[in-house]
């Protein structure tokens, strides 16, 4: 399976999403608000949701946390659209406009306007935190793409009808060009995805570098073609706008150069009235309810009193299963990804053997400091020497027959190993204190237990001794 670079493959998905999204959000305020939808902001919504996204992504944080960061980004989005749409004077970093739209009365048309927008900013950032969320696959690229084709098709279903039963055409040239910039864009794609899932082939001896610059220049050529069809409609704004401009410069030039400009740039356009649509409201008899008798009205009284308090009861148990639910929910943490939960691990593991490694430095510091109080902590002493010169005590052995294989294994150390056993019956299951005499000897030999010309010895016994076979 070959690796192509992610960065180009995510970047050709997102124009594929923006292309039909665009192309819907274009329609809609080109049909409703008669105004075309900002097009660099609805880029930077996508894009900042995608980037939010992929930011958020895997770090094992708390919903809750997940979702006022995602909220944040996008009232910024949905402002910056409003503030566009609007036209305020002032700059957009200032307060006066947001207090001024804050503060500004509204007729419940504005209120559809301004609800249009906010669903169109929502549109497109919940494309784009989608985007960061799928997984990039064949079969996912391909339903995609079908989506895609659904949508553009229904869009222009939806021309066609308002243009011949409502007698509507709306001037809308950027749909007719996202579809370019769309099959395009998802034909990279699909090709990308479809060149990771085969194997590697190699080229032709001498023929590796035509292949690679082929194969390069035909992706160049491909995101290119459909970046120029992606944004074609603005440089045709731009271009329009740049006439009018000359054409107003040009004016004290005299009316030869206006023509040869006309002749140029508008010659063959032909622009068809609209035709005004003649809107007819249906006429109907109003029908008024005959009279009825009180005992049935007060009979719907109660019906209606019975069905209005089930109903309320019904809402409040659905509001305060789906208020658990969501609390849960805010509360939980997001799946952390296997490559941040290797790297915690592995530093969690770390951390945990520098504190034991502390932990037992402040041990025998403190027990170097305070020294042995009895023969019980010498004797767990004498366990631990045991262990390090490869005779590990037993769970079955009473201290004498540990010690008696002590001083098998060690004989020239068999007084000092007997004065701290003995030590350890006199206190333990004599139940006698020590007296001091016997409390120096006991150190004393356990002071030359330690001693390091004990240490060959005790590092022979580490390996097999060989055995004496009697004949």
């Amino acid at each position: 399976m070959k690796k192509e670079p992610r960065g180009i493959l995510f970047l050709v998905i997102g124009g594929m999403e923006l292309s039909w999204c665009y192309a819907w959000a274009n329609f809609l305020t080109l049909s409703i608000l008669s105004q075309l939808f900002p097009f660099p902001e609805a880029i930077v919504t996508f894009a900042m949701a995608s980037v939010f996204t992929l930011f958020l992504k895997g770090r094992g944080w708390r919903m809750v946390y997940i979702l006022s960061i995602q909220v944040f980004g996008f009232i910024l989005a949905a402002l910056r659209i409003v503030y566009v749409f609007n036209s305020w004077s002032s700059s957009f970093l200032s307060q006066s406009w947001l207090i001024e739209c804050l503060n500004t009365p509204r007729s419940p048309l504005e209120w559809l306007n301004l609800i249009l927008i906010l669903f169109l900013t929502l549109m497109f950032w919940i494309g784009g935190v989608t985007l960061a969320r799928r997984s990039i696959g064949y079969s996912k690229i391909c339903s995609r793409f079908d989506l895609g084709v659904a949508a553009f098709f229904l869009l222009f279903l939806t021309q066609f009808i308002l243009l011949v039963k409502g007698g509507l055409k709306i001037e809308d040239p950027i749909s007719s060009l996202l579809i370019f910039s769309f099959f395009i864009f998802s034909l990279l794609a699909i090709g990308l995805v479809r060149n990771q899932m085969t194997p590697s082939k190699d080229f032709l001896p001498g023929y590796q570098g035509v292949g690679v610059i082929l194969s390069f220049a035909v992706v160049v050529f491909l995101f290119g073609t459909g970046l120029v069809f992606f944004f074609l409609p603005y440089l045709a704004l731009a271009a329009e706008t740049g006439y009018a401009i000359l054409k107003t410069a040009a004016t004290p030039l005299g009316p030869v150069l206006v023509s040869i400009l006309r002749f140029i740039f508008m010659h063959g356009a032909i622009r068809p009235e609209n035709p005004s649509p003649s809107a007819k409201e249906p006429t109907g008899d109003l029908i008024f309810p005959a009279e009825s008798c009180w005992w049935m009205e007060l009979l719907g009284k109660i019906l209606g009193l019975m069905f209005g308090g089930l109903l309320g009861l019904i809402v409040l148990i659905v509001a305060a299963v789906a208020l658990f639910f969501l609390f849960r929910w805010l509360l939980s943490r997001a799946p952390v990804s296997q490559k941040r939960q290797t790297a915690c691990s592995l530093i969690s593991w770390w951390v945990e053997r520098l504190r034991i490694f502390l932990v037992s430095c402040w041990k025998w510091i403190t027990c170097k400091a305070k020294g042995y109080k009895g023969a019980v902590q010498l004797y767990a002493a004498l366990l631990k020497w045991g262990n390090h010169s490869g005779l590990p005590h037993l769970l079955s052995e009473t201290p004498i027959e540990y010690g008696l294989r002590l001083k098998n294994r060690f004989p020239p150390l068999k007084g000092e190993i007997g004065l701290i056993i003995e030590a350890l019956n006199q206190e333990v299951y004599g139940e006698i204190i020590l007296s001091e005499q016997q409390w120096v000897e006991a150190k004393s030999a356990w002071r030359r237990l330690r001693s390091p010309l004990h240490w060959p010895s005790r590092l022979k016994n580490w390996f097999p001794q060989p055995t004496h076979l009697s004949a």
